[in-house]
């Protein structure tokens, strides 16, 4: 009898709990992602800040998978899929068949059809996101440091589009960056004219949250010098400016767009019904209607919760759902009924700075603010990174900052791309140094 065989198309937390479970059960796995490694997004914001490392936030997929002889893993994107035949087919031209399909292909950013965003704005969800917002960040501080001229075409002025936990998070970290770690770096730059400014088209920042969340989290990033624009959109954005809804013009050469997701591009190639962001819509046991040997999970798909509306797009929903997957995988080859999808509520959660975070623990989000829910927030994320190896790095890059105040991972990586045009002639200074 020949073994099961299953395709999984993406390296995420779905992805790879999937291939996991699968493995177990004795499943030959093909694990497909255009990337080699699988990264931990809820912390990108700190790689993009140098509080992490490249390396503490994202880890080989062979390295994962090295003692599963039942995993394969393929570095390749994905451009055709034929959800009936259970195949789909690489960039190469490669095309790959199995018994079962797993689409876990996750997001990408939503610019919404902002003018400018997709072009101009720095979006987080990703490795090289990061690594490029973090070039730029340093790149300011450094233009405005070489002439402080640049300070008055907005070189201090850093602007987050949205206003969730990615925003907030983002918004916090830059400041504590600019309050508690460059004034040692950067001695003769004037940093108390640098501006962080969180913009929301919603009243309130952390909308899922409690009311009282909210207010605890408005008044810790107001106290670290964030200015909340809430109630206003974004109407477009310049590689000089940010103009708001109302006609408001913020000069920023960094304007962060972490004004929400939608399904990756794989959905869209798979034919398969979509709904809200362009996800694909799984049925209650994550199979496709009329498809039972297709599954869809994680961030690409609007996953049902208990009640039939779809779950928020969570690192925890997303691994639940693979490894769920899975399981109803090996119950159809079995020959047994595959069963509804249930989610384990663990609550949510969100850093706002040094000791400060908001967490709504367990089914019942009981509150907790401040630093215990710093410590909740440390905990959970350290243990949900994917092996001891960057757990340990995690846990000695926050303790060195929290205690020493210091970033260190605060390099330039790519001088060419963070390089800036102020549109004035050329460098003030061209022969300083850049590294």
């Amino acid at each position: 009898m020949s073994p099961t065989t299953a395709i999984v198309v993406g390296g995420g937390f779905a992805g790879v709990g999937c291939a996991k479970e699968l493995a177990r059960h004795d499943v030959e796995v093909t694990l497909i992602d255009k990337h080699n490694y699988h990264q931990f997004q809820p912390l990108l914001y700190q790689v993009a800040t140098a509080e992490l490392a490249t390396a503490d936030v994202a880890r080989p997929l062979r390295g994962i998978f090295r003692k599963e002889p039942h995993v394969t893993v393929r570095q390749s994107e994905v451009t055709a899929i034929d959800a009936a035949a259970g195949a789909v087919t690489t960039r190469e031209g490669r095309r790959y068949e199995a018994d079962y399909l797993v689409l876990a292909a996750g997001s990408r950013p939503n610019f919404f059809s902002t003018p400018g965003a997709e072009e101009h704005a720095f979006p987080l969800y990703s490795v090289a996101d990061a690594e490029r917002l973090r070039s730029r960040l340093f790149e300011v501080f450094e233009d405005a440091d070489a002439d402080p001229r640049r300070i008055d075409q907005g070189a201090l002025t850093v602007v987050v589009i949205g206003a969730g936990a990615t925003g907030v998070e983002t918004a916090g970290a830059v400041a504590d960056l600019v309050n508690d770690v460059l004034p040692d770096r950067y001695r003769d730059l004037d940093l108390h004219r640098a501006r962080i400014e969180l913009i929301d088209h919603g009243p309130v920042v952390l909308a899922p949250f409690s009311d009282k969340a909210h207010a605890y989290t408005a008044a810790k990033l107001t106290h670290a010098g964030v200015h909340l624009r809430l109630g206003v959109g974004v109407g477009e954005v310049t590689p000089e400016k940010v103009v708001l809804g109302d006609g408001t013009e913020v000069l920023t050469r960094v304007a962060v767009w972490a004004g929400g997701i939608q399904a990756a591009e794989a959905a869209g190639l798979s034919g398969l019904p979509r709904g809200r962001g362009g996800r694909i819509t799984a049925e209650p046991d994550l199979s496709v209607e009329g498809l039972p040997q297709v599954y869809v999970v994680g961030d690409v798909a609007n996953v049902p919760g208990a009640d039939g509306q779809a779950l928020p797009q969570l690192g925890s929903v997303a691994l639940q759902s693979g490894r769920w997957a899975a399981r109803n995988i090996v119950a159809h080859r079995d020959g047994k009924p595959t069963r509804p999808f249930h989610y384990k509520d663990k609550g949510i959660m969100a850093m706002i700075g040094r000791g400060a975070a908001v967490a709504e623990m367990g089914s019942h989000h009981h509150e907790l603010h401040g630093p215990v829910a710093f410590a909740a927030w440390l905990g959970v994320h350290a243990w949900l990174l994917s092996g001891v190896h960057e757990r340990v790095d995690a846990f000695i890059a926050w303790g060195w900052d929290f205690l020493a105040e210091r970033r260190m991972s605060s390099i330039i990586d790519d001088p060419e791309a963070a390089r800036i045009d102020w549109g004035d002639g050329p460098d003030p200074d061209p022969e300083r140094d850049r590294t």
